[in-house]
Parts: C-alpha cells; sequence; structure tokens
C-alpha cells in the first residue's frame, strides 16, 4: 500500500492495525489507552536493593529466554552497560531470542553484532543504529525487521504497551542502595537521564546500574526508587569522555558558517522571531553555528529567547549563561559543558523524552516550539529527509528527535551543503524518508535557498526581506551538474528494518542490499 510519501509498504506489515503513513497529523485527537506494567510488591522493610552482579540482578527479576531489554544512551559512545547486560544474560545464564529496546546503538555497542549473527538477538527496537550493528542489520542476519522509531514514537510506544519492556536497565551515574538515581555525580556524569525515564515508569522490572553508590537518599532523582528492583555497583558504567561526538562541535568550515549565517536571517525574517521565541537546533556542525549568528539578531532587536530544548550543547548553555535564553529544557547532553551546566546552572532542567517529544501525550514540548535547525545526510525534492540510511542503504544514522521537532515546529529549517563528496545531497528520491516533506519548510544550502510551497508565507517572509530563493528541483538539478546522477541501488526483498512516523502508522522500511554483481 503507498503511503502519504509515495513510499508502497508491503501488506504483509500492516497486520495488527498497523497503517501506513497517512500526514503528519492524522492521528491528533485519537485517544491511547496507557498499559501499566505488571509490577512486584515490596511491602517489607529492607536496607539495601543491592545485589552482587548484573547475572543475579537478571535471576531475581526472572530473566528468561525471549525477553525485552530497554537500555538508553546517554553516555553515547562511551557506554559500557548494554554489552555487560548482554553478555551476563547471554554467556553467563545462556538467555537466548532476546530483544533489545534501545534508545540508540552506536560503535560502542559493536559486540552485540555477534550476537545477532548467532541468533541469541533476534529483535532491536531503537531510535538510532550506527557500526556493526548497523551493518549486520543491513545484511538481514537479524531474525525479525528492526523497527526504527523516534524519540517521541518511543515513549508513545512503550506506554501504549506496543513495546512491552520486561527489564530495564538504568546506568546511572550515581545512585542510593534503594535505586533512587540521577545522571549527575560521580565518575561518569552525563547530565540528563531523559530518555531512561519511561521505560522506568513502565517496565516489568527495573535494574540500576552504577560506579557511584551514595548515601540515601539520592535526590532529586531522575528514576525514582519506587520503580527500581534492584542495584548492581560496577567498576565503571562508561567513559564520560565518549559522550561528545564530531558532529556535537560547532563547525570553522566556511561553507558551513555562510549556511547557518543564511539559516539565522531566514529566522529573524519570520513573525515567529520575538521576545520569548523557542528554539532547538540539532548537533551538526553547520546546525549549532545557527547559535553564533542568532544571539547577533537577538542583540540587534533586544530581545531574548525564552526557552531552549533538545538534546543540549554548549553553544546553548553559554547563551544561558550570558542571559539570552530563560531556561534549557534538557533530555540529553551532547558533550561536557552541557553535562556540567544541567546541575550548576539555574534554569537548565531535565525532562522525560515523553514530556520532550511524545505525540501522544497532552503537551509534548516540541509542539510548542517556534524553530527547529536540523541536518540531514539527503534531502529530496518532496523536502522529504533521510538521516537514516547512507547512500549505499546501510543502517549508519538515527531518527532521533529530527521528525518529531519537524512536525512540531512552526519553522523547521533542514541546513546541508548541497553536495558531500561525490554524493548529491540534493536528490530526487531520498533512500529512506525519515522526516516527511510535510514537516519541513525551508532549505538552507550553499548553493541557494529553498521554501516549501506549503509554506507560501515563509516564501513571503523572505522575498519581504531581500532574501533570495529558488526552487528544490533547481537545486537537486544543480547537484546533479556538479557530482552527477547516482546509480539506482538494488534491493532484495527481504525487509530488515521498519521506520515509523511518530504517530506509529509506518513512514518507510529498508530492504536488504543486493550485492554488487562482479563478472
Amino acid at each position: 500500500m503507498r503511503n502519504a510519501v509515495g513510499r508502497d509498504i508491503p501488506d504483509a506489515l500492516l497486520s495488527g492495525g498497523r497503517e501506513v503513513y497517512q500526514g503528519k497529523n492524522y492521528m491528533d485527537g485519537r485517544y491511547m489507552q496507557k498499559a501499566a506494567p505488571r509490577t512486584r510488591r515490596y511491602e517489607k522493610p529492607r536496607e539495601s536493593k543491592v545485589v552482587d552482579s548484573i547475572a543475579q540482578a537478571l535471576r531475581d527479576c526472572g530473566a528468561k529466554s525471549g525477553m525485552t531489554f530497554s537500555f538508553h544512551h546517554h553516555l553515547r559512545d562511551g557506554d559500557y552497560v548494554v554489552n555487560m547486560v548482554m553478555r551476563a544474560a547471554i554467556e553467563e545464564l545462556g538467555l537466548e531470542e532476546l530483544t533489545i529496546a534501545a534508545t540508540s546503538l552506536g560503535g560502542a555497542h559493536d559486540p552485540i553484532a555477534a550476537y545477532i549473527e548467532s541468533g541469541k538477538v533476534v529483535g532491536i527496537q531503537t531510535s538510532g543504529i550506527r557500526g556493526r550493528v548497523g551493518e549486520v542489520v543491513s545484511a538481514g542476519k537479524l531474525k525479525t525487521p528492526a523497527v526504527i522509531r523516534s524519540h517521541g514514537g518511543r515513549p508513545r510506544a512503550i506506554e501504549g504497551g506496543e513495546v512491552r519492556i520486561d527489564i530495564a536497565f538504568i546506568a546511572a551515574p550515581t545512585s542510593d542502595c534503594a535505586g533512587n538515581c540521577r545522571g549527575v555525580g560521580g565518575k561518569s556524569d552525563c547530565g540528563s537521564l531523559g530518555y531512561a525515564m519511561t521505560d522506568a515508569r513502565y517496565a516489568g522490572h527495573v535494574v540500576v546500574i552504577t560506579d557511584c553508590l551514595v548515601d540515601f537518599p539520592n535526590m532529586p532523582a531522575s528514576v525514582e526508587a519506587i520503580d527500581v528492583d534492584a542495584v548492581v555497583v560496577v567498576d565503571s558504567i562508561g567513559n564520560p569522555g565518549k559522550i561528545a561526538s564530531a558532529s556535537a562541535r560547532i563547525s570553522q568550515n566556511p561553507r558551513d558558517l555562510m549556511i547557518a549565517e543564511n539559516a539565522a536571517g531566514i529566522i529573524a525574517s519570520t513573525p515567529y522571531f520575538k521576545d520569548g521565541f523557542s528554539f532547538q537546533t540539532g548537533v551538526g556542525g553547520p546546525s549549532l553555528a545557527v547559535n553564533l549568528f542568532l544571539e547577533q539578531y537577538m542583540d540587534e532587536r533586544n530581545i531574548r529567547m525564552g526557552w531552549a530544548i533538545g538534546g543540549i550543547c554548549g553553544p546553548m548553555v553559554e547563551l544561558l549563561k550570558k542571559g539570552k535564553v530563560g531556561k534549557i529544557i534538557d533530555v540529553q547532553d551532547f558533550d561536557l559543558e552541557a553535562v556540567n551546566s544541567i546541575h550548576r546552572t539555574p534554569g537548565h532542567w531535565e525532562m522525560s523524552a515523553s514530556q520532550y517529544a511524545n505525540p501522544a501525550n497532552k503537551g509534548a514540548f516540541v509542539n510548542h516550539l517556534d524553530f527547529v535547525v536540523l541536518a540531514a545526510l539527503e534531502i529530496d525534492t518532496g523536502f522529504n529527509v533521510n538521516v537514516l540510511t547512507g547512500s549505499d542503504g546501510v543502517l549508519r544514522g538515527a531518527p532521533g528527535g529530527h521528525p518529531d521537532t519537524a512536525a512540531g515546529s512552526k519553522c523547521c529549517i533542514i541546513v546541508t551543503p548541497l553536495t558531500r563528496g561525490r554524493m548529491a545531497t540534493v536528490c530526487e528520491h531520498v533512500v529512506t524518508v525519515t522526516t516527511p516533506g510535510d514537516c519541513v519548510d525551508v532549505l538552507v544550502t550553499d548553493y541557494g535557498i529553498a521554501v516549501n510551497p506549503l509554506r507560501p508565507d515563509l516564501a513571503a517572509c523572505l522575498d519581504k526581506a531581500g532574501i533570495p530563493h529558488v526552487s528544490i528541483e533547481w537545486l537537486k538539478e544543480k547537484a546533479y551538474s556538479l557530482v552527477g546522477r547516482p546509480d539506482s541501488l538494488e534491493w532484495e526483498e527481504q525487509v530488515v528494518a521498519i521506520l515509523e512516523a511518530r504517530d506509529g502508522t509506518i513512514l518507510d522500511i529498508v530492504r536488504k542490499i543486493r550485492p554488487p554483481a562482479f563478472s
């Protein structure tokens, strides 16, 4: 069945009430029954929930083959916990047919690929998939198609019972003996624990894994003891020095800075740019650089940002410290500047992923956004964006909060160079649709600006400000004139991943790549 972005979704995937994507506000106003977890009662007084090992915690929580374990990625490429838990479950306890429901998987989790290839891990549900795990899933070695959801779609699926977590594992920089845990303090400080909160509330069992046990009560807690079954103390939960990635730094490339400056000019030309406006930027270099130029416009007009949200980096923290932004509401920290700020800077607050972006709740922050500036691996003439698969069709990215913020904001701006290497970033059709075109308003490249025809009001704002713009078709042809048209990818029938829109409908699928034929 063909969906609203023109992708053909196999009928076999539409069982159990699943629908294809039908537009960004298709589910608005519908009711959803929240699913309460089956939980164990603790009436008897207990001195401590600390147990000797992860294996013991698994036994105490009734771990068995076929279960779903969840994890969060606040330590990003420095995370040790996923690998430790899966090693204990599979190699010590002999569990099989496990599903990993992680907020994101990256290079730190390469050892999991071997468990997929051996058939011990049979399911992946995540908001990001990179490294060896992405490669083996793309090669069709996972028993069932991976399910990719946005950061808002994931808590929606958990709260609605589509994803039932048997045991949630919380990598906690600090915890007390009862399980009150925080993302701040200790030697593995990661700041916000926003992605772990929904898991803890809805999982059947919750295990806190920490490398810093502190005195009871550890308050204010990100995850509270009322949801925790066991605490395990290990030597190290991760390397906080690897929280930051190369992409989470302001670019010094003149091309990227020009793109950022133009994006800031577009923001300043709209009626939404006024005192108290709200803002989020992605973590790509050009996206972050927008902060620098936006500050200049704020100073010129004597206004300040009311609040900012999302994954937070140093540039936004600097604006908070300067008094240029009223509050930062933080679901994840992308660098150590943000980590240090959340427990030291007034006005910097933690929130859950559900508060951040869940489209099925009654007040996600993304739905109050004025502006969001995001990057793209590719964008097509329908303004559909791909941030998940490479030009070779291999899973190596993450929708993350991209589709959530694009859909919720009044003005979504995509910033990207027209070409990368020998690849056209602006193209006829993206490899995979991760953010639908009806959620994207403006594209800014180094060769020109394009406004979505669905937003003639924004085109008029640019005209009034004297900002030139072209059609996205013109940008596509320019890109092809520079690097040529890419060869079409060859796909096999096997579906290796299902990409859900934030509302739970099917936005796109990823098939196994057909290996090249050699004569």
